[in-house]
């Protein structure tokens, strides 16, 4: 049986951190939810593929209308419904929550790949709403459970990784819940802005 090389070990733990537990609660719990919305959304889209006059659940009225989303283009960007690669993503999500809840020390390139495809899956949705609001005419519940729980996600995952950074990824780290909250309250607006005829006759 070989023996470990302490050099190795030490280094190891040199380049992996101690996961605070609200940044490890915080993945677990926005992986969960995504994961959940990625998978209903899912099972929907192919009730609807299965049988054409089937109603999605997440069908409330004419602007949230996932069934009006499901079937355009923008909804299968990569060949597939978007949702599965919600599922395979926030699967890895939920999966390195739970060992950080745990209390197992992830090495430091793992969070930064999380934090990649965290940041990929934000610019993606900024595409998404835009693609929602502009070009197709409606929204789905359920992908906006999923635009609601990637600020956060990346928010706290900057905050495992971040060091002395300057200029300005220094002021977007350290204003990190700012720019989430502002992305919030922007999208709320463009919704707000984008349908206030319907919103207004609902007063």
């Amino acid at each position: 049986m070989l023996a470990s090389d302490p050099a190795v070990e030490q280094q190891a733990v040199a380049h992996s951190r101690v996961t605070a537990p609200r940044t490890a609660w915080v993945v677990l719990v926005a992986g969960l939810i995504g994961w959940l919305a990625s998978v209903t959304l899912t099972i929907e889209r192919f009730r609807l593929f299965t049988d054409p006059g089937y109603t999605p659940s997440c069908s409330i009225n004419p602007i949230l209308s996932c069934g009006s989303v499901m079937q355009t283009q923008q909804a299968a960007v990569f060949g597939f419904p978007n949702p599965i690669a919600g599922v395979v993503g926030f699967s890895v999500v939920v999966t390195l929550g739970v060992l950080a809840v745990a209390g197992v020390r992830l090495p430091r390139w793992i969070w930064i790949g999380l934090w990649l495809g965290a940041a990929t899956g934000v610019g993606f949705v900024c595409w998404f709403i835009f693609q929602t609001l502009y070009r197709i005419g409606a929204l789905c519940p359920y992908c906006m459970v999923v635009w609601a729980t990637l600020p956060p996600l990346l928010v706290v995952i900057t905050d495992q990784l971040r060091g002395r950074s300057h200029g300005l990824v220094g002021v977007l780290v350290e204003w990190r819940w700012t720019v989430a909250a502002l992305f919030y309250a922007v999208v709320v607006l463009l919704v707000f802005l984008r349908f206030q005829d319907y919103w207004l006759s609902l007063i």
